[in-house]
């Protein structure tokens, strides 16, 4: 048992420290390869992510496996952060996006409606796992509901995924029959709270 816990540790260190390099490039444009491990340790060390040990072995694979996956391009001695690399970074941005539930419910019920065409069903196949992810519930096929504020996520999706037109989100007061929902999310059933 301990040593799945250990290769469990070992892949999230891995995917943090690949995230903290993609972050870094991002950030400055280009990264000199020489200037990277200065850069990536100061801020693993701050995290806490790095064992003191192997650092710049542990960069240097994290670094080439980027590289390898066409995340980043290694020009002339610097790494560039490619498209695919950007469109990454935009998905684990939105993965480690965590909402935040506020210590009172405000009783309003914030509603997701879509309609993306077939032909792009990916697109919205990805939608529903992220909303899945966060905690929406499925009311029907495309209407999703979830009882906090969440209008920055609605945002993000709305320009990553480019389906501004194709996505509506509402902030209902009211809602009949909403007892069961209540119960999924762990709310008072009264609505007087």
């Amino acid at each position: 048992m301990a040593s799945m816990e250990s290769r469990s540790r070992q892949k999230t260190r891995r995917k943090n420290i690949q995230k903290i390099i993609l972050g870094t490039v991002a950030v400055t444009g280009m990264l000199a390869v020489a200037a990277m491990a200065p850069n990536v340790i100061g801020a693993m060390s701050k995290l806490g992510i790095l064992p003191s040990k192997r650092q710049k072995e542990i960069i240097k694979r994290s670094r080439e496996s980027l590289v390898k996956r066409g995340l980043l391009e290694d020009k002339n001695g610097y790494l560039v952060l490619t498209t695919e690399g950007q469109n990454y970074l935009k998905v684990m941005e939105v993965k480690d996006f965590v909402l935040k539930k506020p210590k009172k419910w405000d009783k309003k019920w914030r509603v997701l409606i879509f309609d993306i065409k077939e032909k792009r069903k990916s697109l919205r196949e990805k939608l529903r796992r992220t909303i899945i992810s966060v905690g929406f519930l499925r009311l029907q096929d495309s209407v999703w509901i979830y009882p906090y504020d969440c209008e920055e996520l609605m945002t993000l999706l709305k320009v990553d995924l480019k389906i501004g037109k194709d996505m509506l989100y509402m902030i209902v007061d009211e809602l009949e029959h909403d007892t069961p929902i209540r119960q999924y999310f762990g709310l008072p059933e009264d609505c007087n709270l």
